[in-house]
């Protein structure tokens, strides 16, 4: 499985009540069950009008689907191809 961020603008959703963000949360639990094996959802940081979304998915495709089944815009897909830290600074790698 690849790792892919999907940045999407959605306004206003930096404003969304907790409730919101359940309901939103829940459609994308139930998407991510249909294409399941293909697509785990990872997390999501909310910002303002947009939200970053961290999936694993088997190909771009799989993750551009499940924003067309969810509803959700999807601006932006960019597989990852490495992951810094702190630590990284410290090992050398």
């Amino acid at each position: 499985m690849r790792k892919f961020l999907v940045e999407r603008t959605i306004p206003g959703i930096g404003l969304a009540t907790g409730e919101e963000l359940h309901a939103v949360a829940a459609i994308d639990n139930r998407i991510v069950s249909e294409l399941w094996p293909d697509i785990q959802w990872l997390t999501s940081y909310i910002v303002n009008d947009k939200s970053y979304c961290l999936y694993l998915a088997k190909d771009e495709a799989t993750v551009r689907r499940h924003s067309e089944l969810a509803g959700f815009p999807s601006d932006r897909i960019s597989e990852l191809k490495a992951t810094i830290d702190p630590v990284t600074a410290k090992s050398g790698t």
